[in-house]
């Protein structure tokens, strides 16, 4: 099974199954009885006011999702058993469980511990989860007959605020922050330190030394104490600081945007995290993320993977800043790496785009109401839990009023009137961008739509200027996927970088507004003889993730480059035939951009890049 995902004409989404997913199967069979012969309604055990139970949905599939229950003991003492009890609403229910016994009276559910699960250690926790359908969310929830947040513990309030940090020992690389006490009826226990808002370390004394920083760049600091149930108090003031030195960090390149996808579902099977854009050296030389991709459904911005997004944990060694994700924090999974990665990189401004290949098909919808379309989104990017994550939203909608995955009759003045809505609600101090066809022949995709009437909305255009020819023509003939320039004997006119371009400003299109696509990964064909452009083939070259396509950093070794055609490179290795961008054809294409007076470049995507982000450099280099 691939775990990738196809990017035909743009970016397609696939998600692998998690193994949470796979439990739909292997929660039928841990059911200590099967599931429709449970009866009655347990009995809840003794009030137990010093542990806590949390709810978590771990994902959603549309027509089912599955939900996890985590009890904590916070006390001194072991519990011996533990029950929990929550509603759900009519129409949402649990389907199928493991690791617990779940049984319902009406809307009142109820799971108690098996038999090996129910001992909880002072400090530890246990979990159990769940396959259910509906779209309600748990309410009125008891652990052991007390309330599930522990709040019930008689004369226990929470800690006051402690006091604003002073800092001290400023380094290029460090700080020591220092605060005077919280209090607490009862105690504290320790506390957590919070840069920019994120987490990054909990202690237990009034001092706390931050390293790994960066020269030169700017910090915030708070503090929150925690008491001995783990009641969290107020966040004391912050304190603002700067380190040391500075120019030791590649600067970005100017006014230029050089803008990188990541793909939240890379994740899985390609095993590229956030913190990889910082060990490749990529972070200190990009100036945008699109975090790809939200879905759009029923004319409405939607989470893409809620696990990948904000539920994943992470290890200290995975993790951006060398500190591990825990299990109650308010935000983990790329959305708490991506915040990490802005405390460490300021300039990086991050988009929340929507819809791609595969996700395309809720924007004809969008378009009969853009208001709620712009209204669904805006709730969503600025949810309060990841709002200061993002600086804005970008729309991927193939294609407004063409074909791409389906095929859309929105008419052209469609992606105008869903940018005014979008612009609109999110305002001036956000960006709204898009990316586009690049599709410059007569009567094609770019003749389609109003985008030059959308342009006075949008901040900038993704021009996505490859994925022109490929092994979809299984028989060729073999082309350069992303051809900055028309050449003799190419397959049809109008599929260029230039032409796109041409015609985009043609049409009213500001130059600033349009950044030049790059892909990093190559398409291929195999049965080829003919080394050159223009020969037949047998079909798509084999792939690591899916036939006719593969990374970068794979073809600069398997197949290396033995010519250029319309500045892209291409390779002939046995019977395959690949094209694809190299660092020298990157520099040529900016050169090209510059001369343009383009807004810059963006890529897809950040994971076919080298370990020592190859291609990212060149797009900087050539930017300058």
């Amino acid at each position: 099974m691939s775990t990738d995902t196809p990017r035909r004409r743009s970016r397609c989404r696939w998600i692998p199954l998690r193994s949470g997913r796979s439990k739909v199967i292997a929660g039928l069979t841990a059911l200590a009885v099967p599931f429709a012969a449970m009866m009655g309604l347990a009995t809840p055990a003794a009030a137990a006011t010093s542990a806590t139970a949390t709810y978590t949905k771990k994902s959603d599939w549309g027509s089912g999702f599955e939900g996890q229950w985590t009890v904590k003991n916070t006390g001194t003492t072991a519990l011996s058993s533990w029950t929990i009890e929550w509603d759900y609403p009519t129409g949402t229910r649990v389907n199928s469980a493991w690791d617990a016994t779940v049984t319902n009276s009406g809307t009142r559910w109820t799971a108690k511990n098996l038999s090996w699960n129910g001992t909880v250690a002072p400090g530890a926790s246990v979990s159990f989860g769940f396959n259910g359908s509906g779209p309600g969310s748990p309410t009125g929830c008891k652990l052991n007959g007390a309330s599930c947040d522990g709040s019930t513990v008689p004369g226990d309030n929470p800690p006051s605020a402690p006091g604003t940090p002073t800092t001290s020992d400023v380094t290029n690389t460090s700080v020591k922050l220092s605060w005077s006490a919280a209090t607490d009826d009862k105690g504290v226990k320790n506390y957590d330190v919070l840069r920019n808002g994120a987490k990054i370390a909990t202690v237990t004394g009034t001092t706390y030394t931050n390293t790994g920083l960066t020269a030169g760049t700017d910090y915030t600091y708070a503090v929150q104490a925690r008491d001995t149930i783990d009641q969290l108090g107020p966040v004391s003031a912050s304190v603002s600081v700067r380190t040391t030195g500075g120019g030791g960090e590649e600067p970005p390149p100017g006014d230029k945007i050089n803008l990188g996808y990541f793909t939240n579902w890379g994740v899985y099977g390609r095993n590229y995290h956030v913190k990889n854009l910082v060990t490749s050296g990529s972070a200190a030389k990009i100036t945008h993320i699109n975090y790809a991709f939200g879905n759009v459904q029923n004319g409405r911005c939607t989470i893409g993977d809620s696990y990948a997004d904000y539920d994943k944990a992470y290890t200290a060694d995975q993790s951006v800043d060398g500190v591990a994700d825990t299990w109650d924090q308010p935000l983990r999974g790329n959305f708490n790496q991506l915040r990490k990665l802005k405390a460490k990189y300021p300039h990086i401004k991050i988009l929340w785009s929507f819809g791609g290949w595969t996700w395309s098909g809720g924007f004809p919808q969008a378009a009969q109401n853009p208001a709620a379309f712009a209204q669904s989104c805006y709730d969503l990017v600025e949810d309060p839990r990841w709002a200061d994550v993002f600086d804005g939203i970008d729309l991927d909608w193939e294609y407004p009023n063409a074909c791409g995955l389906t095929c859309d009759t929105s008419g052209p003045a469609a992606l105008k009137n869903l940018a005014s809505a979008v612009k609109t609600k999110f305002g001036a101090g956000n960006l709204v961008t898009a990316a586009i066809t690049a599709d410059g022949s007569a009567g094609g995709k770019i003749d389609a739509a109003d985008y030059a009437g959308a342009a006075q909305s949008f901040d900038w255009y993704n021009v996505m200027t490859y994925d022109f020819f490929g092994a979809w023509a299984n028989k060729g003939p073999t082309a350069p996927h992303s051809p900055l320039n028309p050449y003799t004997g190419i397959p049809q006119e109008g599929f260029t970088s230039a032409d796109a371009i041409a015609k985009l400003k043609a049409k009213g299109v500001p130059a600033k507004k349009l950044l030049l696509g790059i892909g990093f990964y190559g398409r291929g064909w195999t049965g080829v003889t003919q080394s050159a452009p223009g020969g037949t083939a047998t079909g798509a070259a084999p792939g690591t993730y899916e036939a006719g396509i593969e990374d970068y950093k794979v073809l600069k070794s398997t197949c290396p480059a033995t010519g250029t055609i319309a500045g892209t490179a291409y390779a002939h290795c046995g019977t395959n035939w690949w094209s694809y961008d190299t660092p020298a054809t990157i520099g040529s294409k900016m050169t090209w951009a510059k001369s343009q007076g383009l807004g810059g470049a963006f890529f897809w995507e950040f994971s076919g890049d080298t370990t020592n982000g190859e291609l990212v450099t060149a797009i900087n280099n050539g930017l300058k």
